[in-house]
Order: C-alpha cells, then structure tokens, then sequence
C-alpha cells in the first residue's frame, strides 16, 4: 500500500504539469498576440499620420510650382488641380515607402522608451520576432508602393503629358474665359472677358490689347463679341460696337477708329502627340522594347517596394533607444539610411541609363548592400541580446 500510495503520488507529480505548462504557453502565445495586434494599430495610426503630413507638404510645394507656371504661362491655369492631382500619383510611391519607415520605427522607438521591450525581452524573446509582424504590416503597402510604381504613375505621367498637350492644342478663343487676362499663343495680344452670356455664348465688354505688324501698341474694346468659323476653317473673334486706340505712349499720333465690327484672326496650333518616354512608357513597353534607359526605369520601378520591405525591416533594429541617453542619435541614423538608400538607387539609375553598368545588374548591388546591412544590424542586436541573457545566467 505504501509503494501503491508513493507510486500514485508520483504520477500524479508527473503528470500534473502538462496541462500546466499548456496553458501557460497558451497565455503566452494569447499575450503575444494581443501585443501585435495593439504595435500593428500603433504602426497604422502613425503612418496614417506620417502619410497625411507628407502629402500636405508635396501638395503644397506642386501647387505653388504650377501657380508659378500658370502665372508665367508655362501652364494653363485649368490645368493646374489636374496636372498636381497627376503629380501626387507619381510622388506617392516614395512617400508610401518612407511612411512605412517612420511609422515602423517611431512604434518601436516609443516601446523601447516606455520600457515595453524590456518586458518583450525578458519574456524570452528577442528582436527577431519583430520580423513577422512588421512584415504582415508592410507586406500590403509594399505592394500598393508596386502597384503605382509599375503601373499607376507611369499612366498618371503620360495622362499630364497627353493632357498638357491638349490645352497647348487650344485656339486662343476657346480659351477665353470671364474675368481673367489671357495671353495669345503668339504673345502679342491679351484678352480680357468680363462675362458671358450662358444662354447665347456671347461675350460681353471685351479688352484686348494688341500689337500690329509695324510693332505700334493698340487697345481694343467692344461691349460683345462673338466667334465665328468661316467656310475655309478659319477662326475669328468678331467683335461689335467698340473702339480702337493705337498710338505710341508719349507721342501724339494716337489714332481712335469707332467700329460696329471687327474681326480679330484667332490663331490655330496642332501641337503632335510624342511617343512617351521612358517615364511615361508602361511596364509591358520596357520589357517588350529593352533598352539602357528602358531597363533602368524598369529596375526604378521594382526598386521602390523592394526598398519600402528592407526599409520597413531595417527600422526594427534601428529603433533600439536607451531611455537614459534619447532617441536623437537613432533618428538621426535612420533619416541618414534612408536617404543613403535611395540616393544611391537614382546613382545606380542614372548610371544603368548612360551605359555604365549592365542593364541585368542596374540596382541590385545597393539592394544587396542594404540587405546586408540590415543582418549586420539584426546580428548586433541578437548578439547584444544573447550577451544580455548569459549575463544574466
């Protein structure tokens, strides 16, 4: 009985724990779990908030380009909001990328300041089991950053050519427009529309100022105007009821002819569609048609979700913060990586275009010297951690 009782007590010390240590695995994977779920909300509403401050700045930095154009004439001003809603689509594949980076690394940063990590870490795990969730986090937006960077911004760039193209086609009438000074394609004259009639399309109280074949100035004004195609197909603004002053300024041999009508040619322009560049060529036209600077947009377009993954990974490591000495120094390093990166891919770029090195090699050696660098930094961390947990022991 006495061996029966040990032999019962004994079993019962051997199996007890089972069921124990399952359970505690199970808290353990629930509380891993739930962390990932409350770091990946955190990465989202950070690079949320990081991708709405950059867009901001790029919007406002192209509009006051275009404005600039459009005040000079390089741009017609209804071109403007399209052309900057083009030039967004072709910004935001770098804007995604970096996004990602600060929203990964800002997280992590912010973990290691409020002393979560400690906890991560003394809970058996190290720095390596970042990877999965960061990936699953930016596995997404690397393929939105490929998307427009293989097809979206390509398109966007070939519609603003197509469209600016379109607008320079324009005759001067058809650009009239009420309230607002426009200039002729030939410079010489420059209209001014106070309003229009919807009903009848009749312009009313036109300004035109004008220069005649001997180079002397004249000013036009009548109260309507109106446009008119004659049989051959050409254009012109016919003026009624108005008066028209040449002179020089400071001389007396200004002239005032009154008229009930008068015709002012409109000049016409064809501007030809080009083939597109590089830039504006599809991915399907690089790869059908290689060339030097085809392939190295072509690497260009594949480099950016590439960087915005390696980046995105980079950020784990680079995120260690002592709380006792601040996060300036890391910060500091990662803005100085990223920007490494991705000048050294447009280097890479122009010099894939101008021949100097193999269009089949173009950007990967920096890809591969990034990667790299990214190991040595996992390394140094797992090592440090590792070190750490001896040390302990």
């Amino acid at each position: 009985m006495i061996i029966a009782g040990f032999s019962s007590s004994r079993q019962s010390r051997v199996r007890v724990p089972f069921p124990v240590v399952a359970l505690r695995n199970h808290s353990f994977r629930l509380i891993v779990t739930i962390f990932h779920r409350s770091i990946t909300k955190e990465f989202t509403g950070i690079s949320l908030g990081v991708i709405g401050v950059l867009v901001a700045i790029m919007v406002v930095q192209q509009l006051a380009f275009y404005l600039k154009q459009a005040s000079s004439g390089g741009v017609e001003p209804e071109a403007v909001m399209a052309l900057l809603g083009f030039a967004m689509l072709g910004y935001l594949p770098v804007l995604l990328a970096l996004a990602l980076f600060i929203g990964v690394l800002l997280a992590l940063s912010r973990s290691y300041r409020d002393s979560e990590m400690q906890v991560w870490f003394s809970s058996g795990l190290s720095i390596a089991a970042w990877i999965k969730p960061v990936l699953k986090f930016g596995m997404p937006i690397a393929l939105l950053t490929g998307l427009l960077s293989l097809f979206l911004t390509p398109w966007a760039l070939e519609q603003s050519a197509e469209y600016q193209r379109i607008l320079r086609s324009k005759d001067d009438a058809a650009r009239l427009s009420p309230g607002s000074f426009i200039e002729s394609r030939g410079a010489n004259r420059v209209f001014f529309v106070d309003n229009t009639s919807i009903e009848t399309g009749v312009l009313n109280n036109i300004f035109v100022v004008q220069y005649n074949a001997e180079g002397r100035p004249g000013i036009v004004v009548a109260e309507s105007a109106y446009q008119k195609i004659e049989a051959n197909g050409d254009k012109f603004v016919v003026l009624k009821n108005g008066r028209d002053y040449e002179g020089t300024p400071g001389k007396l041999d200004f002239r005032i002819i009154e008229f009930d009508t008068q015709k002012i040619r409109v000049e016409t322009r064809e501007v030809k569609a080009t083939a597109p560049n590089s830039k504006q060529a599809t991915t399907w036209a690089l790869i059908a048609q290689p060339n030097a600077e085809r392939m190295a947009e072509l690497h260009w377009r594949i480099a950016l979700p590439i960087a915005a993954l390696v980046l995105a990974l980079m950020a784990v490591p680079l995120s260690f913060v002592n709380p006792r000495s601040g996060a300036s120094g890391n910060l500091f390093m990662a803005i100085l990586i990223f920007f490494l990166y991705y000048n050294l891919l447009t280097v890479f770029q122009k010099w894939t275009e101008q021949g100097e090195i193999s269009p089949w090699i173009g950007l990967w050696p920096v890809h591969i010297g990034m990667i790299a660098t990214l190991l040595v930094l996992f390394s140094r961390q797992l090592f440090s951690f590792r070190w750490l947990m001896f040390a302990r022991k």
